[in-house]
């Protein structure tokens, strides 16, 4: 068998380095001896958590996104833009407590997902978080302050997939990977699990600068 390319960057050239996000331009050397350029959009990184009460519902929240005009029902979430000693299941936490006003004794990782790799390295981790309690909830800002609590059934969560009446990526996932690791009986990985995608770049050159 031949031996597979190395898709070497041979430059790279940052046309965006906003505050969650950056855009660079790559050349990138492709098979047969030429290049090609490639965009990325580097990321922070994100987790979410499908949280799971007594009753065997899942924690949903409606939030506005400005990208698309309107509410979607997701899985609490957030970007891992947090002290930089911050793990992702801790940036969970934060983000199931800010949201809403909740706190889970049993976590799990429940699925990871590489969000858009063409163009991206955004990449999220989803925990499973079970065990869950009421806390006091920090005083929401921005959008945070429109969002609503939902919980509903991991059935009707489900349905509700298939139907298109969830279609925020993540909690698509999410929910569909609880229903399938219940379905075949699959373990959940701990929460200090490799992560082998969780990206990087953005968060090293904001460090770099700062």
């Amino acid at each position: 068998m031949s031996e597979r390319h190395e898709f070497r960057t041979l430059g790279t050239d940052v046309r965006y380095d906003g505050a969650i996000l950056a855009l660079r331009v790559d050349e990138v050397a492709m098979p047969g001896g030429g290049s090609a350029k490639r965009e990325v959009v580097e990321h922070h990184g994100a987790v979410a958590v499908v949280a799971v009460n007594d009753r065997d519902e899942v924690a949903l929240v409606l939030q506005y996104r400005h990208p698309i005009g309107r509410r979607l029902l997701e899985l609490p979430a957030g970007l891992l833009d947090g002290a930089p000693d911050e793990t992702p299941v801790d940036a969970a936490r934060r983000e199931l407590l800010e949201e809403t006003g909740l706190a889970a004794q049993r976590w799990q990782v429940l699925v990871d997902v590489d969000v858009s790799p063409g163009f991206t390295d955004e990449a999220l981790r989803v925990y499973l978080a079970t065990e869950i309690t009421e806390v006091p909830q920090p005083d929401p800002e921005d959008e945070e302050a429109d969002m609503t609590l939902h919980w509903v059934s991991l059935g009707d969560a489900v349905q509700k997939v298939l139907a298109g009446e969830i279609v925020n990526a993540t909690a698509v996932a999410g929910i569909l990977a609880l229903g399938a690791s219940r379905a075949q009986a699959v373990p959940l990985r701990e929460v200090d699990s490799p992560w082998t995608d969780r990206p990087v770049a953005f968060a090293e050159r904001r460090a770099a600068r700062s």
